[in-house]
């Protein structure tokens, strides 16, 4: 059974763009795509637990503001150097203007 829980309306979150989203003690980040699809996944770095949504968004890449990382945040896995462990993904929906992670 899924756990919806809503993030923040649509057009809150800009194409191409990063939030962090917090709840019950954990991070997250929401992300749009270029072509305005939404994806979520932990919040932050695995390599320094960096928050991620102060990171760099290009294409379906999410690049840590620390020392640079890369994700794909649409797999969670590690792109680039120094990271090597993947990110956990979340499955995203929109419904009625709104942006929802399941946590389940």
């Amino acid at each position: 059974m899924s756990n919806w829980v809503e993030v923040c309306a649509a057009d809150e979150i800009d194409e191409e763009d990063v939030i962090r989203f917090d709840h019950e003690g954990r991070t997250f980040a929401v992300y749009r795509s270029p072509d305005d699809a939404y994806f979520a996944t932990d919040g932050l770095c695995t390599h320094e637990k960096i928050h991620l949504a102060d990171g760099l968004v290009m294409d379906d890449i999410i690049e840590c503001p620390k020392h640079n990382g890369r994700f794909s945040y649409k797999t969670g896995e590690a792109k680039g150097a120094p990271v090597c462990v993947n990110l956990k993904t979340y499955p995203v929906k929109v419904e009625a203007g709104s942006v929802y992670i399941s946590l389940a």
